[in-house]
């Protein structure tokens, strides 16, 4: 059976005062859906679907990406923190559930960090941390290559990476919307976030033991760059960390597996903070 990926209509939708662009679905607790590098909110319409029965579901662009502003120059994991967190003073939400994809992972968790009170739960999906020297030389090539105004011109390893080679045939609607994000990217903007996202693996190293909230770190067994160890490695720091893998599931598995993925976000999405 081939996927649906259409997006359903939001209930409410803008542009932030910062220039974020932004979307609400449902009602209920709330669960922020952070996407990751390259892609847009729309890659959450799976989740979008099944949450929103039970939850407020707001999604929202990283900076330079879909209908945002590119982010402040200069900026770092940090400022793409702070947009989340002036998105919510805007949206007048207190208290969130907050799950990321990749470098949206690294946003959630940072975000978590810093505003524990705001936050009952965080889920990182696909996150990276602590990459190797051969892991860390592959990205930062790819992000030198934005930079030079070339990384967009073959998304075709990109596509294995993330769907395989050749693609299932019922994963083709998953990659065919990943593909058409990735390439719909402002370069300029995509190139800075990449290379925030590019250097922002350590960033969490030393700091998730002071993590307040229940946390689970979701990955793929066949992801190659955000791997079950890395996962494994950041639920044993965080003090309220779990870790779960994904079998026969790569990078984008919110696509290819949404309701294992949506199952576990409901599960977090319910914990209550226990210390």
């Amino acid at each position: 059976m081939l996927l649906d990926f259409v997006l359903p209509t939001a209930l409410s939708s803008g542009i932030s005062p910062q220039g974020t662009a932004w979307s609400r679905f449902g009602s209920g607790p709330v669960v922020v859906l952070v996407h990751g590098v390259g892609m847009a909110q729309a890659i959450w319409a799976p989740q979008i679907k099944a949450l929103s029965k039970d939850f407020t579901v707001v999604t929202y662009d990283l900076w330079g990406h879909g209908k945002s502003q590119n982010a402040p120059e200069n900026s770092g994991l940090d400022q793409f923190a702070k947009q989340l967190k002036d998105l919510l003073l805007f949206l007048k939400i207190d208290q969130i559930c907050v799950v990321g994809h990749s470098m949206g992972a690294l946003v959630a968790l940072d975000f978590a960090l810093k505003w524990p009170e705001n936050c009952k739960s965080v889920v990182a999906l696909n996150a990276v941390f602590c990459r190797s020297q051969q892991q860390s030389s592959a990205v930062m090539a790819r992000a030198n290559a934005l930079c030079a105004g070339v990384g967009l011109t073959n998304l075709d390893d990109t596509m294995s990476r993330w769907f395989g080679n050749p693609v299932p045939q019922q994963l083709i609607p998953a990659r065919d919307l990943a593909f058409q994000l990735l390439s719909q990217n402002n370069p300029l903007g995509y190139a800075a976030a990449y290379t925030v996202f590019a250097n922002s693996d350590r960033v969490h190293e030393t700091r998730l033991k002071q993590l307040k909230v229940p946390a689970l770190f979701f990955t793929g067994e066949m992801d190659p760059n955000s791997t079950p160890e890395m996962s494994l490695q950041m639920a044993q720091l965080a003090p309220m960390g779990q870790a779960l893998v994904l079998r026969q599931q790569r990078h984008m598995m919110s696509l290819t597996a949404p309701n294992e993925v949506t199952d576990a976000i409901k599960n977090m999405a319910t914990q209550q903070i226990t210390a």
